[in-house]
């Protein structure tokens, strides 16, 4: 499916070197003020071209189709399109036969038997993270006085990012990374127990982010180390304020109005420059591949706003759920 959210709903679709990429938003309410402007530094911490990233340059511009009219939402589906100008369709004329290691190559085109969009990863490109975070920009009209901050803390285990990144060019290698997020001025009582719990829709949120491999939340796997009267946060007052917070701002799968603190793992980039082997669907042999094209060594660097946006895409859904 390529639609989440209950009553804040968010459909994706496009492909990496189709004509555009873009989402719909449901269930937003009237009277928004939305601007172009609004989703520039959103737009811009995702784009490519630094030290480490990938070289290709889109303009992303967004393009509003529907929802929006005179600078204010409308109460309609929303519908952002973002073309795509910046493609080099022939770096990947090879995949068809030899699918990328790491990537979803070989698994998409068994359960498309095929008729797949192959160029860049199709539909499975991390290209789709861009109406991700242009959703994001409309969640966060809706979350006044909320905050969520993710950052790059560590990239190939370093946590100097810096000389990681300068490593990973020196050895022309990809890395991987760790990103942390903190979420502040959540009420008390937002998410459910068991299925629709806070750790549940962010987790189900942040996994279909491509290239993230896990998911902790306030002390994470360190609590399996714990005692119970090590990890438990006394209350301190009322307001359910804690003196620690392993917890992770979450009690029983609901906000406890502490800070929702997560960290996720990011996998080094599937397209290594460095050369390896794969299986040949024409000839129906190993050989060995390089792959082509233009690719980030360390896709973590523009991880952290995606972070916040599906963040943000969860928490404002909770947040209507909540008024009902």
């Amino acid at each position: 499916m390529n639609s989440f959210g209950t009553l804040f709903r968010i459909s994706l679709f496009g492909e990496s070197h189709g004509k555009s990429v873009g989402v719909t938003i449901d269930g937003c309410p009237a009277g928004l003020a939305i601007n172009e402007t609004d989703f520039i530094p959103f737009l811009d911490r995702r784009r490519g071209g630094n030290v480490g990233g990938t070289p290709r340059k889109e303009e992303d511009i967004p393009l509003f189709m529907s929802g929006i009219f005179n600078g204010f939402t409308t109460g309609a589906p929303i519908t952002i399109i973002f073309e795509n100008k910046n493609i080099r369709s022939a770096d990947y004329e090879e995949i068809k036969n030899t699918p990328r290691p790491g990537h979803a190559d070989f698994v998409i085109n068994k359960k498309f038997n095929g008729f797949n969009d192959y160029r860049g990863g199709g539909h499975s490109s991390g290209r789709l993270t861009l109406p991700l975070v242009a959703a994001s920009v409309v969640a966060f009209k809706i979350l006044q006085g909320i905050t969520i901050n993710a950052k790059l803390i560590e990239a190939g285990g370093n946590s100097n990012i810096e000389e990681a990144i300068a490593q990973a060019i020196e050895n022309q290698d990809s890395i991987g990374g760790i990103v942390s997020c903190v979420v502040d001025g959540l009420p008390v009582g937002l998410g459910e127990p068991f299925f629709n719990s806070i750790e549940s829709l962010i987790s189900h949120a942040v996994f279909s982010i491509p290239a993230i491999k896990g998911i902790e939340f306030g002390s994470g796997f360190k609590s399996a180390l714990m005692t119970g009267s090590m990890h438990n946060d006394a209350i301190l007052d009322e307001q359910g304020t804690t003196n620690t917070n392993n917890a992770g701002g979450i009690n029983g799968g609901i906000s406890n109005g502490n800070s929702i603190v997560f960290r996720v793992a990011v996998k080094p980039t599937s397209s290594t420059p460095k050369e390896q082997n794969t299986w040949n669907n024409k000839t129906l042999s190993i050989q060995p591949f390089t792959v082509k094209g233009r690719h980030d060594l360390c896709i973590a660097l523009r991880v952290p706003v995606v972070i916040e946006a599906v963040t943000a895409i969860v928490l404002a859904d909770l947040f209507l759920i909540n008024r009902k």
